[in-house]
């Protein structure tokens, strides 16, 4: 997959293409639902397909101080999107000035004198262009001008964790700010991730008997609530099932808040300075001050335990929707 950071990086030969524009964070199920049909529209077409999106989050420019917490980095909704047949990803820098197009020019500098639009996918309530301006009414008008076909996907419904609401971002980040971690993956399509470089903490973990990779995350990363979790630690190209907590520590009175994974079973790690990923499978509890260190691990027992099973249960799970795919 092509990456291209602003409309210079756009090859002056470039012949049209299928294009969807968003935010796209997450690449949640309804964004998977729009890039999908976009990427076969591209193939029908014998095209290339097109996601543009944007950095910073627009709300930053217009609204500073308002930036979401995010679902995924850049990096990885670039991973996930090529996971999805995307063949270019043009990532448009955000700036005031940006802001200020009209949706008619952004149309004509970004879609037609650029990537010469032949199909533009996109949801239904795609809004562009200053103050938000544009919709897909005003897109397909000036579709006829310049020669390009507009088609809307509708977003399917969740289910019992978005309470019948549209797939969207904002709802996945509210779950995840609740801990509703496995609500959050049913909207995202796998487990939310958390990414960041492992620093050195307190190593209190490893005097307890459970050293954990203490993750520096990324800014502006949707962390879910305080609490401990079972999922996987990601590092070195190894998914590691994991117990997980996030919180200030309240047992030795801390003040900042962390996210510490401790990789189950796992001995002699060394993950200092390393780029990790960790994936929140399952809430298990919340945070909680213990009347003494003792009591802590007598806990920490039985949350590693119950994480080692969630995880095993997930990972069976997984294989057998596999060895059924296969079968079919």
């Amino acid at each position: 997959m092509q990456r291209w950071r602003g409309l210079e990086d756009i090859p002056q030969d470039w012949g049209r293409s299928v294009v969807t524009i968003g935010s796209y964070d997450g690449v949640h199920r309804g964004h998977q639902l729009i890039i999908r049909h976009a990427v076969e529209r591209a193939r029908k077409l014998g095209v290339p397909a097109v996601v543009v999106t944007f950095d910073p989050h627009p709300s930053e420019v217009v609204r500073p101080g308002s930036h979401p917490p995010l679902l995924a980095p850049h990096h990885r909704r670039a991973e996930l999107m090529a996971g999805l047949g995307v063949d270019a990803l043009l990532i448009l820098p955000f700036t005031a000035e940006f802001s200020k197009l009209s949706p008619a020019d952004f149309i004509v500098k970004v879609l037609v004198d650029k990537l010469h639009a032949k199909a533009v996918v996109e949801g239904p309530n795609f809004r562009f262009g200053h103050k938000a301006a544009g919709n897909v009414e005003f897109l397909a008008e000036q579709g006829k001008t310049y020669d390009f076909d507009v088609e809307v996907v509708d977003l399917f419904v969740t289910g019992d964790a978005g309470g019948g609401q549209p797939f969207s971002s904002t709802l996945t980040r509210g779950l995840v700010a609740e801990g509703e971690v496995a609500g959050a993956a049913e909207i995202l399509g796998r487990p939310h991730r958390v990414e960041g470089v492992v620093v050195r903490g307190a190593q209190r973990g490893r005097e307890l008997g459970y050293p954990t990779a203490n993750v520096e995350t990324l800014p502006h990363t949707a962390i879910p609530a305080d609490g401990v979790y079972a999922g996987w630690l990601h590092a070195q190209g190894e998914a590691m099932p994991a117990a997980i907590s996030v919180g200030t520590n309240p047992q030795f009175d801390g003040t900042e808040r962390t996210v510490e994974a401790y990789a189950i079973d796992r001995v002699g790690l060394d993950l200092y300075g390393l780029h990790v990923a960790v994936d929140f499978l399952a809430y298990v509890r919340g945070q909680a001050k213990f009347e003494s260190v003792e009591g802590l691990l007598e806990q920490m027992a039985v949350d590693v335990k119950k994480c080692r099973e969630l995880v095993a249960e997930a990972e069976a799970e997984a294989e057998a929707e596999t060895e059924a795919g296969s079968s079919n």
